[in-house]
């Protein structure tokens, strides 16, 4: 009589747990463009930044709502920018070297084509040196008010033409431009991308919603 052999399941060995790069708030590390990319490579699971003197920011992923909004919004702008064929949108994980030297990445952002087309090739492959026209950001519970005004006006110093602060938190949006006092709307239903994103509308429902 033939023997019956169990065949037992191979054993997966289990992964390690990537370590987390944790910075306590009363230390200020500080890294050159070379150590950051560096930084970033290491650390895929997180976002990363630098500010203008070489501070390092660091932010733990989304949450799966906060995900959701940032995609919601990404979603938005790719379409009509497909239409309209004005210039390159961008997710969150793109990260641009302002002329101050911070190394920001916005929730979302966009670039016409004459200034993306003059980017070189092989400097679209890292932080790319160049300033996006359009940028937004979509507040967290982990994030303030402070921080994120700061993040808005850093935008507008460095060449941004039009940004955009979203608070979920609050239901209310902040207009930034240059030269113009900043624009607080309650309870916005959209937000026009003006001239700088010509026929662009931004249905805040989704992304206002609980």
């Amino acid at each position: 009589m033939a023997t019956t052999v169990e065949k037992r399941p191979r054993a997966v060995p289990e992964r390690e747990p990537q370590p987390v790069l944790a910075v306590p708030p009363d230390v200020r590390l500080i890294v050159g463009p070379d150590d950051f990319a560096k930084l970033c490579v290491a650390n895929p699971i997180l976002q990363l930044e630098r500010e203008a003197d070489g501070g390092l920011i660091v932010m733990a992923p989304a949450s799966p709502d906060g995900g959701g909004r940032e995609l919601q919004l990404s979603v938005e702008l790719e379409i009509w920018n497909r239409t309209a064929k004005l210039g390159k949108a961008f997710s969150p994980s793109a990260g641009f070297t302002l002329p101050d030297g911070s190394i920001r990445a916005p929730d979302a952002s966009w670039i016409r084509h004459e200034v993306w087309d003059a980017v070189d090739g092989d400097e679209r492959l890292k932080f790319a040196r160049v300033v996006p026209d359009f940028a937004a950001e979509i507040r967290s519970p982990s994030n303030t008010l402070a921080e994120l005004r700061a993040k808005m006006a850093s935008y507008i110093a460095n060449g941004v033409r039009l940004a955009w602060l979203i608070d979920p938190l609050t239901r209310t949006a902040e207009i930034h431009r240059p030269g113009r006092d900043v624009e607080t709307l309650a309870a916005p239903k959209t937000l026009s991308g003006e001239d700088v994103l010509p026929g662009f509308t931004l249905d805040l429902a989704r992304i206002f919603e609980d």
